[in-house]
């Protein structure tokens, strides 16, 4: 019995030891070495006068001519979390084809020029459907637009898309790409 009650006692010790450890000091050294970089621990979180509007990782639906418009968005109504994901139409999809070449008219219309000079990633989705990216050649079919209707000298507008410009991840991964929420957050200074 003796030897039990000391089996017990040890591990009731290792119990409450284990839990201070694990259960607080770990924890609260995660968040300690995650409030370091709080950039990255926030979310990326985008400021315009001090006010959170966006993420740098999450794209953003915007209304008007007056903005940048983002990749359109497979992720349920608009850049939704929760919803995020592809629509696993596969390239010779009759409904996937027949909403690429609807959403070519509208981006060719809304930019003034011809079907077949508007970028691929203006028509389609990104995997998550949340990425709030586009080429730099999709940025600069915007800028002509979005200078006239803020009526802003397109240079500005072309410098503003150049400081959102984003080069390849270790100069070797991916594209170089444009952030369209730090675009817009950018013209929202101007207001």
């Amino acid at each position: 019995m003796l030897s039990f009650l000391r089996q017990s006692a040890a591990g009731l010790r290792v119990l409450l030891v284990l839990t201070v450890v694990l259960g607080l000091a770990y924890p609260l050294a995660v968040h300690a070495v995650g409030r370091l970089v709080p950039d990255r621990a926030d979310g990326s979180l985008l400021r315009v006068d001090g006010v959170v509007v966006g993420s740098r990782l999450l794209g953003q639906s915007f209304e008007g001519d007056e903005w940048f418009q983002p990749r359109p968005s497979a992720a349920g109504d608009g850049y939704d979390p929760l919803a995020s994901g592809a629509s696993n139409l596969g390239p010779e999809n009759p409904d996937l084809l027949a909403t690429v070449h609807e959403r070519r008219r509208e981006v060719a219309a809304r930019e003034g020029v011809p079907p077949d000079a508007v970028p691929a990633d203006a028509v389609t989705a990104s995997g998550s459907g949340l990425d709030p990216h586009v080429s730099p050649a999709y940025a600069d079919l915007q800028v002509a637009r979005v200078a006239a209707a803020r009526d802003l000298d397109p240079a500005l507008v072309r410098d503003l898309v150049e400081d959102a410009t984003e080069g390849r991840t270790l100069g070797v991964l991916g594209e170089v790409r444009v952030d369209v929420v730090e675009v817009n957050a950018a013209l929202a200074m101007l207001d």
